[in-house]
């Protein structure tokens, strides 16, 4: 794996981090919560950009937010008690084979 891929893993487990950091927060009424979300979007953005350099946008930007929607689903469940219906899992299942298909096809 090269660094730009890398990147965007990071990119996108941070994506996942500040969107439970944003539940967390309450509305912004936590105010450590509030700041670190604000950091790990920062941190999100920058790996993004880094990222983006070396690979396409059409496909970069589709894989950081699939990771990033299949791990707050996954956060979601786990840590707020999310319901995860089957067709929930059928739709992420989707939104992954569409990211797979622009990879593949870029």
């Amino acid at each position: 794996m090269n660094n730009a891929w890398l990147f965007l893993l990071i990119a996108g487990l941070l994506e996942i981090v500040w969107a439970g950091l944003l539940k967390a927060s309450d509305g912004f009424q936590h105010l450590i919560y509030s700041v670190a979300m604000v950091i790990a979007m920062i941190l999100s953005f920058f790996f993004l950009g880094i990222a983006l350099k070396s690979i396409p946008i059409s496909v970069g930007y589709a894989i950081w937010t699939a990771i990033g929607t299949v791990g707050t689903v996954a956060v979601g469940s786990l840590i707020y008690g999310e319901s995860l219906s089957p067709l929930k899992l059928f739709f992420l299942g989707l939104l992954l084979l569409s990211t797979i298909g622009l990879k593949v096809i870029s």
